[in-house]
């Protein structure tokens, strides 16, 4: 049997946890496109480079896929290159129908020049002169049509040629698309690790998006503990906490509150030091610090009474006798080796500390000499 004195002296609440030891940065591997697992190239824990393939998948509508975009691509591009010849020799066209025209208009200028004079002589007739004038004037109509017709088709000519070149660039793009979907069922590590939880098995099939493992930064840990969500409202960001690693006391910070309380627990995060020796799994024992209070507090040791009476009772030895009381009592904060009387003890009430699985809850215990 064992007995504490209470005793009344100043308090740092504390709390004991359990961490485990995760990796501070950890790259998944997701499916992009789903697939038939042909080939693993890597084993579970090897250390990956980054770019080294891991998984050969394989899609046949993927393949499929790139093979009838490479059809489009290449027959759009054709059409286009027989648009732009067909365009281009329209343009030719017109561009020789406009030298004509102009040197019609030159040939019939020079000529009516010549014959006016002839006319006035009475060596030609005025009819003829008619003729070339009539001829001139629609030589010149013609001439102003050909040329409005010329910018026309140049401004439509501009208009297919932008929107045909558009449609092979979108056709060129989404036929890289399918390439890469293609080139991605070639799973590659995305930086450089430890693979871990790479549960890969050939000949399985994978759906889009679904985790074929994940890649551990090296050398970058962190401590994540499962807290009693009574303690959701007092934990703040920097709290300290001692953990002791590789038998070294290490004084550590909370970097990071998960509020979301799970089976009644939330967890913290602590970062490491750099280059600490941990592997990843490592289970760390660590004591989270409360601010300490400055009015001292009526404390007892803790005990296996604590989880045999439920802190709803202790029993009190009397000073006079060899008999102990069963007595009520109230608890307040804790740490790693004591625990605060609220009320139903004084300062120098002694306590047995030890289990109460054989006292029966019994009001009255009578101790041998």
């Amino acid at each position: 049997m064992t007995t504490a004195m209470v005793q009344q002296q100043p308090m740092q609440e504390s709390i004991a946890l359990r961490g485990n030891v995760l990796p501070q940065q950890t790259v998944f591997l997701d499916v992009i496109e789903g697939g038939r697992v042909e080939q693993r190239l890597v084993e579970q824990g090897s250390f990956v480079e980054q770019g080294q393939p891991l998984v050969q998948l394989t899609n046949t509508n993927l393949q499929l896929d790139l093979i009838s975009r490479e059809a489009q691509v290449t027959e759009q591009m054709n059409f286009l290159r027989n648009t732009q010849m067909t365009i281009e020799t329209n343009r030719l066209n017109l561009q020789r129908d406009v030298l004509d025209i102009e040197f019609r208009i030159t040939t019939l200028s020079r000529n009516l020049a010549q014959s006016a004079p002839l006319v006035k002589s009475g060596v030609l007739a005025q009819e003829q002169l008619l003729n070339l004038q009539q001829e001139l004037d629609y030589q010149q109509q013609r001439l102003a049509l050909t040329k409005e017709r010329q910018a026309q088709e140049e401004s439509i000519r501009q208009l297919q040629l932008q929107q045909l070149s558009e449609s092979v660039a979108m056709l060129t793009k989404n036929l890289e698309f399918a390439r890469q979907n293609v080139q991605n069922l070639l799973v590659r590590a995305p930086v450089s690790g430890y693979l871990s939880e790479f549960n890969v098995e050939t000949g399985e099939s994978r759906a889009p998006g679904s985790r074929l493992g994940q890649i551990d930064i090296p050398d970058a840990y962190k401590l994540v503990a499962n807290v009693d969500e009574f303690y959701l409202s007092r934990v703040n960001l920097g709290m300290q906490a001692n953990a002791q690693l590789n038998q070294q006391n290490v004084v550590l910070n909370v970097s990071r509150i998960d509020s979301r309380v799970v089976n009644n627990q939330f967890q913290l995060e602590f970062t490491l030091p750099t280059n600490t020796s941990v592997k990843r799994g490592q289970s760390v024992n660590l004591t989270l610090l409360f601010e300490a209070t400055q009015n001292p507090a009526l404390v007892l040791p803790r005990g296996a009474y604590l989880a045999d009476s439920a802190g709803q009772y202790v029993y009190v030895l009397d000073s006079h006798s060899a008999v102990a009381r069963k007595q009520a009592v109230s608890l307040g904060r804790q740490s790693a080796n004591q625990i605060e009387i609220v009320s139903g003890l004084n300062a120098g009430d002694t306590v047995i500390i030890s289990g109460y699985r054989d006292f029966a809850q019994a009001d009255t215990i009578q101790l041998q000499q």
